[in-house]
């Protein structure tokens, strides 16, 4: 089911809590609401739609991915750039890196690890900012 974006910073800020089996439903409601904004957006956060938990999808173009519980387990390369939100207005400057390795479960909760450079690995950082309550 496609969901409203959440715009509310209160909500945004608040940390998510891990996803479970119980929680599965919500990937189709991500994978929908991704879809739904194709257009505008190439990356969603759980907390974004309303669901304090820790799942991301980013949109590798070719694919959607999503991500349960991802973890950084390394960062290099580090740079400054200015960044948008579905959830704000404008844009704001972060700091982010080239090269990222993140281990998270699959849609089937089945564990995973996988490198990530350039723009897709920015999308992923920022993704997973959300589930930290970190407002660009």
């Amino acid at each position: 089911m496609v969901k409203q974006i959440v715009r509310d910073q209160m909500f945004l800020s608040q940390k998510s809590s891990p996803m479970t089996t119980m929680d599965a439903g919500i990937i189709a409601d991500m994978q929908d609401t991704l879809a739904a904004n194709q257009a505008r957006c190439v990356g969603m956060a759980g907390n974004m739609i309303g669901y304090k938990k820790r799942i991301i999808i980013v949109s590798m173009g070719f694919a959607n991915v999503v991500m349960l519980n991802p973890v950084l387990l390394s960062k290099s390369g580090a740079y400054e750039t200015e960044e948008g939100c579905l959830s704000l207005d404008g844009t704001r400057k972060v700091t982010r890196y080239r090269d990222i390795e993140v281990e998270f479960q699959d849609a089937s909760f089945a564990k995973k690890r996988m490198k990530f450079n350039g723009y897709i690995a920015q999308i992923v950082l920022h993704e997973m900012d959300h589930l930290e309550g970190r407002i660009i």
